[in-house]
């Protein structure tokens, strides 16, 4: 296994969300790190988050030692606030989010949904597809999820402290790592058209559709894993012809290369 995925989980933050796409990952040739955060604690902001996936990866390689070979961080929904985190602490192949929320520095989790027109995008959605405007948010998630799975979950269902949605994002720039956005083509929550506008304003990237609805990796781990993997060989193509930054946000990706020293010691500090 000469490549490890960092799973880092969305509000709630259980590794649990990920169970059915490790063994996908694994099929594959690849280990798989699913990361349990913090999220009921609100002590813990975004720099715990980051600091317990960093020490996840540092304990999941033979004999309980650090990783070696190419990391992949991906990051699920609110997850997408912490990913981008790991990827500017340690050197990573390449960094991926799903169904996420794109940060801007200085933004707050809890100013992100107003300042995409969350709520907006979600009506949009739920009218274009012929759906009350008011429909339950719990079917926004799990509408394609086996019933059997959904019913698990129960078990497995923590609470998200608002403290990181309170914390302005700290990097002044986006990691200077390529970068990949997957959008589920049927989430309600963060419906595609949301999440191709926030991707192509803030990242200056394209989002590629998956199967799948909000929790992709509960109702369509198969096919996310091929995509991840997918995602995993065009990186190492394109970096084999020297040009692995192609895919770097490209609305900050001159930043990033000339800030990103500063920033990622910064915040070891």
């Amino acid at each position: 296994m000469d490549t490890t995925f960092l799973l880092v989980p969305g509000a709630g933050g259980r590794a649990w969300y990920w169970h059915r796409l490790v063994p996908e990952l694994e099929r594959r040739g690849h280990r798989a790190v699913a990361v349990d955060l913090p999220a009921g604690d609100d002590a813990a902001g975004l720099r715990t988050y980051t600091d317990v996936a960093l020490a996840a990866l540092g304990s999941a390689g033979a004999d309980g030692g650090a990783v070696d070979g190419d990391v992949v961080v991906l990051g699920q929904s609110m997850g997408g606030l912490t990913a981008p985190l790991v990827a500017a602490r340690r050197p990573v192949r390449l960094l991926v989010l799903l169904n996420a929320m794109v940060p801007r520095p200085g933004e707050t989790g809890g100013q992100w949904w107003e300042a995409v027109d969350q709520a907006g995008a979600r009506a949009a959605c739920a009218r274009a597809q012929g759906r009350p405007e008011d429909d339950d948010v719990g079917s926004d998630f799990s509408h394609d999820v086996p019933a059997e799975v959904w019913a698990a979950g129960a078990a497995h269902a923590g609470e998200q402290s608002g403290t990181p949605f309170t914390e302005p994002w700290p990097l002044a720039a986006w990691p200077a790592v390529p970068t990949r956005v997957l959008a589920g083509r049927d989430d309600r929550f963060f419906p595609p058209a949301l999440q191709r506008r926030v991707a192509r304003e803030r990242l200056g990237l394209d989002v590629e559709e998956v199967p799948g609805g909000h929790l992709a990796a509960l109702s369509r781990p198969a096919e996310l894993a091929a995509a991840l993997d997918a995602c995993l060989r065009e990186t190492r193509h394109t970096s084999g012809r020297g040009d692995s930054g192609a895919r770097n946000g490209a609305g900050w990706s001159i930043a990033a290369r000339a800030g990103n020293g500063a920033e990622m010691a910064a915040e070891e500090n």
